[in-house]
């Protein structure tokens, strides 16, 4: 090469020079830009999901907070021997006896015809004739004497001291009277009415009175349910995962029971509804209704999920641990549920726990089942009749009374509660056992 070409590269290179650090320059700002804009992006998402978390969890809280405080009425009732009789004492009317007692304490007069006790009668629980009846019950010696009587308000009137009820109200909109007004004004100036925490949504059962309506039998038909899912979902979930990951030939077959368990994964839950009404109830004719088929069904739903769980974490564990069982002479079992299964153990109940909190949530299966049906006890065994919370708040959210709808806040307050602290519970253990390598 001569002096005069590579004075001319020199030349060139020296011309190109200023275009590539200009290019370099415009590279990087590009990239700096495209960066800003996807944590932007980032942000934006996250923002949009916390705000719509926010949104959803303010107006359940709005919604639901006032349920759990309540106002109850305390009396004293003489259960009148002239109108009880001792041989007949379910006879008697309770409600009419205690509403005009009342009325008489507080200087009210009935009419001829039994409207005003009647509109009276509309301010007080019917919990009052049933306690007093179960008191004449228990001892038939009470009968003529004075006995205290503590009740919850009726709904509408619990409604009005909450202020969810106003005068502002035209009076045809509402359901309470002006005249109901000054009564329960006059009730609570005399110390009869008192706030307190609503004891009756967590003790009593489904009612169709809502100041008496409470969550124990879906609670515990919940509980119920859960633990039949438990007991089955588990097990045979755990089971087939360790056989399809560790002991499972690799073939054609294994492939397409692969293929299908994720598929099932995805399969909508009222599909296994339909499957719970065909099989177990049309079929096998088991007890409709019951958390016996509701707990079958959700282990259905749960079973796909357990299975991918177990073996992701079936996976998660270092090939060295098997050969180094194996190496000293373990027999290919011993090395899976020696050394293999306690290892992958978080990931399996971390796995687990959240799919029995999103069973517990599932609505659609349990209604094909007729879990919609209205019970008012507490479920005796897992074959009884018995609701469910997810069940418990469709049913309240579609009734008429307004009292309903702030209870239904309220049963998604306790519902959120179980999921968050079950989905708590899988955090702690898995940051409990946690091992890393």
């Amino acid at each position: 090469m001569t002096d005069s070409v590579q004075s001319s590269l020199a030349e060139t290179r020296a011309a190109a020079q200023p275009d590539l650090k200009t290019r370099v320059a415009k590279r990087l700002k590009s990239r700096h830009a495209a960066e800003l804009r996807f944590r932007a992006y980032g942000i934006l998402a996250v923002s949009v999901a916390v705000l719509f978390l926010g949104i959803l969890l303010e107006r359940i809280i709005h919604q639901g907070y006032t349920a759990f405080v309540t106002h109850s009425i305390t009396t004293e009732v003489y259960l009148d021997p002239n109108r009880i009789d001792p041989t007949d004492i379910m006879g008697a009317n309770y409600d009419q006896m205690i509403t005009e007692q009342v009325m008489a304490k507080m200087g009210v007069n009935d009419d001829e015809y039994g409207t005003t006790s009647g509109e009276y009668k509309e301010i007080l629980s019917p919990d009052l004739g049933f306690k007093a009846l179960e008191a004449l019950r228990a001892d038939p010696k009470l009968l003529g004497q004075k006995i205290s009587l503590t009740s919850p308000i009726a709904a509408n009137a619990d409604l009005y001291y909450k202020g969810e009820i106003t005068r502002d109200i035209v009076e045809a909109d509402r359901n309470v009277s002006d005249q109901q007004m000054v009564w329960m004004d006059a009730l609570k100036t005399k110390g009869l009415v008192t706030s307190h925490f609503n004891t009756y949504l967590f003790t009593n059962t489904n009612s169709t009175q809502p100041e008496l309506a409470g969550l124990l039998g879906a609670i515990m038909g919940s509980a119920m349910m859960l633990l039949v899912t438990a007991v089955l979902a588990i097990p045979i979930g755990v089971g087939a995962a360790l056989f399809l990951e560790e002991f499972a030939p690799k073939n054609r077959w294994t492939a397409l029971i692969e293929v299908n368990i994720n598929n099932l994964a995805a399969v909508p839950s009222i599909v296994y509804g339909l499957l719970g009404l065909a099989v177990f109830i049309n079929w096998l004719g088991m007890p409709r209704s019951s958390p016996l088929v509701g707990g079958v069904v959700l282990a259905l739903m749960a079973l796909p999920t357990v299975i991918i769980a177990t073996r992701s974490s079936l996976r998660a564990v270092p090939p060295s641990i098997r050969e180094a069982a194996l190496g000293i002479g373990a027999s290919k079992t011993q090395a899976v549920f020696h050394h293999v299964l306690p290892l992958a153990m978080p990931g399996i109940m971390t796995g687990t726990i959240i799919s029995l909190a999103h069973a517990l949530g599932e609505t659609a299966p349990l209604l094909m089942i007729g879990m919609i049906s209205f019970v008012p006890g507490l479920p005796e065994s897992v074959t009884s009749a018995a609701s469910v919370l997810p069940v418990q708040i469709f049913i309240w959210e579609n009734a008429s009374e307004r009292a309903f709808h702030e209870r239904t806040a309220a049963a998604i307050i306790v519902l959120l509660v179980f999921m968050i602290v079950m989905n708590l519970a899988a955090i702690l253990l898995r940051r409990r056992f946690e091992r890393r390598w």
